[in-house]
């Protein structure tokens, strides 16, 4: 079958060089994707998404370039081919024709189902844009949720948030590309979609859990790194599964109960108003905090928000580790030798930053705990420079984990709400301040969410029975001063 002479163009000629070298490389792209075990994440954006985009513009092209052709070599009123099915060379061309674009649309089917497939990847969510989301990748890697795909909690089932998903992208990426992302992104992230629809398609209410041990380690920063020991037994729920929500930390999203608040800072960090509302007996109850009253106007205009899960655990995947949190950890580990003396000190201290970038931070770290040593433990730096560089190499190990300068992204930016020592936490409402008319409070009573069962220094440790309650004991010696500061007054200031 010869080709139509209107083909002989320029434009139409570039096109199908275009269209058929774009093929090409799809093709090997697309090989070379199936037999690489951890395939560049740019590999994925350049066969599914920009070739293809090349290819079409090159099909078209060919078109467009015979139409021209055909507008200067014929006459205007027959600028279109007849079609004669009587012809057999008519239908011998439209059978080629037809075949054609039934296997294109085939090819096309599945390309955009295989650029559907990337663009949900996590690979295209966390690598893609490397600078940029580095630290909510490598978080998320490491997090209990690392086997679950970014999408199931961003997006979550259905067209009109993919919709919704893909329009943010596309701000996104804009961003990235002229530099117009904040350093740290700003959380928390407006208009998430609500739990109920993500995080319940697994963690759902009506599943309850009966009180839960934990156990926990730090370690003192002196000369010994002494350990210390806690084991708590956390009121998740009440004693006894069978008896739902009635109690407990998870009382809070119990389907009787709706728990309001107003936060008067842009991260809810800040909780000025709680409202109560007992859904089955129609009992309603505010609470203002004594010490940062709201005026009404502020009341009426600020978002009143319903708790719910991400309330409390607003860092289910991302999660940043304290540096007071992952040298505890490290040393629990091995990875950081507890032998060696003051080594628990001088992490904290070195670790306080601030850091500009990351090489500039692994040198300073590195030189800082190399330097201690050799000034003021010279008998140390001489008979166990092993122990030393296998301290630094755990710091740095997780720190790099942790810690990410150039997005100035870390605990002290992205704080967890679960708990009370990186952040507020449950003492943004439970602080004794949080006072209704009648003058009851929400109550900072630490029993209401944990019972000490056992607690000191390794050697020494104090036990207690499940139901008796023994008063907390700090590691160092503060006196009383934790009834009355919050935690995060001391705390805060060991961050990077």
């Amino acid at each position: 079958m010869k080709l139509p002479k209107s083909i002989s163009n320029w434009i139409s000629i570039t096109g199908f060089i275009i269209s058929v070298n774009s093929f090409i490389l799809i093709l090997v792209s697309f090989i070379q994707d199936l037999f690489t075990e951890h395939p560049n994440p740019y590999t994925g954006i350049f066969t599914y998404i920009i070739l293809p985009a090349i290819m079409v513009i090159g099909l078209l092209m060919i078109p467009i370039g015979m139409y021209i052709n055909r507008r200067k070599t014929h006459d205007p009123d027959k600028l279109w081919p007849v079609l004669d099915m009587n012809v057999p060379r008519q239908r011998q061309k439209l059978v080629v024709v037809s075949v054609f674009i039934f296997l294109f649309l085939i090819v096309s089917a599945v390309g955009s189902y295989e650029a559907f497939t990337y663009t949900e990847s996590v690979d295209f969510c966390g690598r893609l844009c490397h600078k940029v989301m580095e630290p909510e990748y490598v978080t998320y890697a490491h997090s209990p949720h690392a086997r679950v795909a970014c999408v199931e909690c961003h997006v979550g089932e259905g067209a009109g948030w993919y919709v919704k998903s893909k329009l943010s992208g596309l701000y996104q990426v804009y961003s990235v590309m002229f530099h117009k992302y904040p350093q740290p992104i700003e959380t928390p992230i407006q208009n998430l979609r609500p739990a109920r629809e993500t995080c319940e398609r697994c963690h759902w209410p009506q599943k309850f859990y009966a009180r839960k041990l934990r156990t926990q380690r730090s370690y003192i920063t002196d000369s010994l790194n002494t350990e210390f020991n806690y084991s708590l037994l956390m009121r998740v729920g009440p004693n006894y599964s069978a008896m739902g929500l009635i109690e407990g930390i998870h009382w809070h999203i119990n389907s009787d109960i709706r728990i309001e608040y107003i936060a008067s800072t842009k991260d809810r960090e800040t909780i000025p108003w709680v409202k109560y509302t007992n859904l089955k007996t129609g009992d309603v109850q505010i609470f203002h905090d004594t010490d940062n009253m709201l005026d009404q106007k502020a009341i009426d205009t600020l978002q009143h928000r319903v708790m719910d899960c991400m309330d409390c655990h607003n860092r289910p995947s991302h999660a940043y580790k304290s540096p007071m949190v992952f040298v505890n950890n490290a040393m629990i580990s091995g990875e950081i030798p507890k032998e060696l003396p003051y080594i628990k000190k001088v992490a904290m201290n070195v670790l306080k930053g601030p850091f500009t970038d990351k090489d500039s931070a692994i040198t300073y770290i590195r030189d800082s705990i190399i330097n201690f040593y050799r000034m003021d433990l010279p008998l140390v730096f001489s008979s166990q420079r092993p122990l030393i560089d296998q301290a630094i190499t755990g710091i740095l190990k997780e720190f790099s984990l942790n810690v990410f300068p150039f997005m100035r992204a870390s605990s002290k930016n992205y704080l967890n709400h679960i708990g009370h020592l990186e952040s507020d936490g449950c003492f943004r409402c439970h602080s004794d301040r949080h006072k209704s008319d009648k003058g009851k409070a929400i109550s900072k009573d630490c029993d209401l969410c944990h019972t000490i069962i056992a607690q000191g220094p390794t050697g020494k440790i104090q036990y207690s029975t499940v139901d008796n309650l023994m008063e907390f004991q700090h590691p160092i010696d503060i006196k009383d001063n934790w009834k009355t500061y919050f935690c995060t007054e001391c705390h805060r200031e060991l961050y990077p």
